[in-house]
């Protein structure tokens, strides 16, 4: 049975600090084990005892994807091979993929993260947990399985896709807290109106776990009416073991992450200087509760902030805001710097319309234009209204992203649909000569 841990998740700052030094300093005695980081430490000049202080970690040198490409498959291992239990992978469609490699106290403290975050919702022994990720090397599928039974409620592991299954599970089996990504849980409203399914009157659903793929406020609190549920948002990363590493608590208002596990940095993604709390930049993790492949100063690439101010829950773990998006899917267009997310956020306060969009990249000689295709709720041939809504769109778009895209209303499920994270972006353009 779960633990709660609940000293962990309410230690005071002077507490966390100190904890997270002592196990800062024992991490890193583990990671001199591995050539990649003795040689690290050697090249600028330092060795474990020069981090006296948490404001030592500056001192390190940052740990980036590529380090784990280039150590692939078992060069970070800080434990004999004989001490590993498992191992996930990134797919590796693009390139050689990234492998974390895990003990079984690493298996053990990742259940407790997740347990933990799925306790701090308000999920109990008695719930019915569906989770609708994909098993096998995705660690979203077995993370939440792992957590899911550590905190004792009964597990349906539907997996991925195949939602008129999923709907059947969820009805049959009386389940009543869901985990899928933001861009499924519309899909799965989506075809419950299709079959006539009310969830709020034919399901015992009241909690949705979502995360995985950036996503708004404005689609958070659309999918919470469409589902009548309330969606918790979550954050993690294969890298960091996978889900649990930070989570909402019912407040809704940012994601405590668990400081007994991970030291967080937000910096300039350019500069890789630190930024002052409350603002955008990097988030930076340095892992301070895992055996087998410890990671320091790890550049995750997500871009958002540490909310100021505590939280009215009690809890003094940092706040990270919602994820902004990634700082290699940044679009620019004609000098301008845009992210995606800016645009669902305007595209998800206008109730016509649905939450599947698609933006497209093209260029005309030195032209680059963007066009943003989303879907209507419902059919429509009164032309006048849909020209005056397809203005609206394009005006608030400018006022946010300061160019104007061409904007076209589609049917309900013309755009292709995918089972795992949505693609939002088409970069159609080419390298004028």
């Amino acid at each position: 049975m779960y633990y709660l841990h609940k000293q962990m998740e309410t230690l005071t700052r002077a507490e966390l600090e100190a904890l997270q030094l002592e196990r800062l300093e024992e991490t890193i005695e583990r990671c001199m084990n591995t050539f990649f980081y003795r040689s690290r430490f050697e090249a600028c000049g330092i060795v474990p005892k020069d981090i006296r202080t948490l404001d030592d970690l500056h001192k390190i040198p940052f740990t980036t994807k590529q380090d784990l490409r280039d150590n692939y498959p078992f060069g970070l291992a800080a434990v004999p091979m004989s001490d590993v239990v498992r191992l996930h992978s990134s797919s590796g469609t693009t390139g050689t993929p990234t492998v974390i490699l895990h003990t079984q106290k690493d298996l053990d403290e990742w259940a407790n993260a997740v347990a933990r975050c799925l306790h701090m919702v308000g999920l109990r022994r008695g719930d019915v947990f569906q989770n609708s990720s994909g098993y096998g090397m995705f660690t979203g599928g077995l993370g939440f399985q792992y957590g899911a039974e550590r905190l004792g409620m009964l597990t349906v592991p539907a997996a991925a896709g195949n939602t008129l299954r999923q709907i059947k599970f969820i009805m049959d089996f009386g389940t009543t807290a869901l985990h899928a990504i933001p861009s499924y849980a519309s899909r799965l409203h989506e075809v419950m109106e299709e079959v006539g399914v009310n969830p709020e009157r034919d399901t015992k659903l009241h909690t949705l776990i979502i995360g995985a793929e950036p996503h708004s406020e404005e689609q958070r609190r659309k999918i919470e009416r469409m589902l009548g549920v309330k969606a918790y948002n979550s954050f993690g990363m294969s890298e960091m073991c996978g889900p649990g590493v930070a989570f909402e608590c019912k407040e809704q208002n940012g994601m405590h992450i668990w400081e007994d596990y991970y030291i967080v940095e937000i910096v300039d993604p350019v500069t890789l200087e630190p930024v002052p709390e409350g603002e955008v930049g990097e988030l930076v993790l340095t892992t301070i509760n895992r055996e087998a492949m410890p990671l320091l100063r790890y550049r995750t690439r997500d871009l958002t902030r540490i909310l100021p101010g505590e939280c009215p829950c009690g809890r003094h773990h940092k706040r990270l805001d919602r994820m902004k998006g990634r700082s290699d899917d940044m679009m620019i267009l004609k000098g301008v710097n845009i992210f995606p997310i800016q645009i669902e956020t305007i595209l998800m306060q206008f109730e016509e319309l649905c939450t599947d969009y698609l933006i497209t990249l093209t260029n005309e000689e030195a032209n680059d234009l963007m066009t943003v295709e989303v879907e209507l709720k419902e059919f429509s041939d009164d032309y006048p209204r849909l020209q005056s809504l397809t203005r609206e769109i394009i005006h608030r778009l400018k006022d946010e992203i300061l160019i104007t895209p061409l904007v076209r209303l589609v049917p309900k499920g013309s755009l292709p649909k995918q089972e795992g994270k949505a693609v939002r972006v088409r970069d159609l353009r080419r390298t004028l000569i």
